[in-house]
């Protein structure tokens, strides 16, 4: 029992360190190669302020713009924006054809703009001898041009393209597409062998030889089918890739790829390449969308309010290890070491995440709210605990015994309790997210993870402190566990 007491002491004793280093003001983060983690706070609108960005469908009549294709836009924009890391944003249509975006401060205003503003279509285009340069805008067919069974034969075009030299990035699936000659500007409309509909996923990867990023995609079962049916038929030809009309890469095909999958190679950065995959994920907005104006805006509480809001976090904090210091004496003094532990490990939690649930928590005001009642959640546990030890130690039970059975009693009480508030904020969450109330679902996300740490330190770091103290002989004072007289 003693060694099992000392490994989970070394346990409480790790995690503590490894929280109280991500909570240190000004982390610098973790830098492993691949994995990068930004480590900060990352606060709401309410508390900091962001970005306002009015975006408008971009069409020549807004009474031509149906409701259903506005409800879409505004839900793979709100997807892009949740794929770019940025939480609780506030997305609300405005009139017909509008849609207003706040996003609480984010680092590059202009990228997150150009992520969830643009249109997102995925084109896989039919260059024929030639190629095209990157960058290059071009005219597309926008359908399948490859026959599969009970799919609508599409009715192609063709493809014009005059050779000049330039290097444009590749796209290959077990080296079957590489680049070859220079190629240059071409004018003309092209065929679409298909679109990004038939992606099934796509994400970032390193390059093991230059740690360069790419994007590995996949099609599905109709896609694949296309895939190996065009390029079966085309080797020696450019494939040319393009995303909102604009070139991302040309290559050429040099063997049938059959496995309905690929890369997609070429001078991205992190944030590009992380970028595209957003925009591929979620899929090609229904109707275009343009950027009618952006603006930063202040914090919709002022600095003083969060302030006082701190302030009175703290001060009840303080107030609650007070009480539990001078009623319950020892085993106070130990719930409230329990207590900051617990403080350490949330406040990890909001900077770090939980990977791969997700990667932090937006600190709003009824986040931080959510928080302190936690704190009283997690004391509670502790009192129900401590008030069966004084029980049994009035019935002349043994210190050891009285430990014991204080936290085996005292368990269903505490988890039907806990259950009843977790059920409470899954629904609260559910309805958050579903309904467009993010700032619900930022509080009973915080509340939620209060409670489960509670548990953790409620049960486990109060009960290894208090075996601790029976394993040392530091004390057998009744009084000093809120029992007047001392045991027989």
């Amino acid at each position: 029992m003693r060694e099992r007491n000392y490994f989970l002491l070394g346990v409480v004793i790790f995690i503590t360190l490894i929280t109280a280093w991500i909570d240190q003001p000004n982390n610098p983060g973790l830098d492993l190669g691949p994995f990068k983690r930004d480590i900060r706070v990352h606060e709401g609108l309410d508390l900091q302020g962001g970005l306002q960005v009015l975006l408008e469908a971009d069409t020549p009549d807004c009474q031509t713009v149906t409701e259903e294709s506005m409800q879409a836009a505004k839900a793979i924009v709100e997807n892009r924006i949740n794929g770019l890391g940025v939480a609780e944003p506030l997305i609300q249509r405005l009139g017909k054809c509008r849609i207003i975006v706040q996003l609480p401060g984010i680092a590059n205003p202009d990228d997150a703009i150009r992520t969830f503003g643009g249109t997102g279509l995925l084109e896989f285009i039919d260059a024929g001898d030639a190629g095209l340069n990157e960058g290059q805008k071009v005219a597309t067919t926008g359908l399948s041009t490859v026959v599969v069974p009970g799919q609508p034969t599409p009715t192609p075009l063709p493809a014009t393209a005059t050779p000049l030299p330039s290097p444009t990035a590749t796209i290959t699936a077990s080296a079957n597409i590489t680049t070859t000659a220079p190629i240059s500007p071409t004018v003309g409309t092209f065929r679409t062998v298909l679109t990004g509909k038939y992606l099934r996923s796509a994400s970032v990867a390193f390059s093991q030889t230059t740690n360069q990023p790419y994007i590995q995609f996949s099609f599905d079962d109709d896609g694949g089918k296309i895939f190996a049916d065009y390029t079966s038929r085309n080797v020696g030809k450019f494939l040319a890739i393009t995303m909102d009309k604009t070139v991302i890469s040309s290559p050429v095909i040099r063997s049938a790829i059959t496995g309905g999958s690929g890369i997609i190679e070429g001078r991205f950065t992190l944030e590009e390449a992380n970028r595209l995959v957003v925009q591929l994920k979620y899929g090609s907005l229904p109707i275009p969308l343009k950027v009618l104006g952006s603006s930063a805006i202040g914090p919709t509480l002022g600095r003083d309010s969060v302030q006082k809001s701190i302030v009175a976090g703290a001060v009840g904090l303080i107030i609650v290890m007070l009480f539990m210091l001078l009623y319950y004496r020892l085993p106070g003094f130990l719930a409230d070491l329990a207590l900051i532990i617990y403080s350490l490990i949330v406040f990890a939690i909001y900077k770090f995440g939980i990977p791969p649930f997700f990667s932090f928590v937006t600190l709003t005001l009824p986040g931080i709210a959510g928080f302190i009642l936690s704190v009283g959640l997690a004391v509670d546990a502790n009192i129900l605990i401590f008030e069966r030890m004084k029980e049994e130690l009035r019935a002349g039970r043994t210190l050891v015994l009285a430990i014991e059975t204080g936290f085996a009693r005292a368990w269903p009480s505490i988890r039907d309790s806990n259950s009843s508030t977790l059920i409470t904020c899954a629904i609260l969450f559910w309805f958050g997210t579903n309904f467009g109330a993010s700032i619900v679902a930022g509080f009973a996300l915080t509340l939620a993870i209060g409670v489960l740490v509670s548990l953790f330190t409620a049960i486990t770091v109060t009960r290894t402190f208090l075996r601790l103290v029976i394993d040392l002989g530091i004390t057998e004072n009744m009084w000093l566990f809120g029992v007047e007289r001392k045991k027989a």
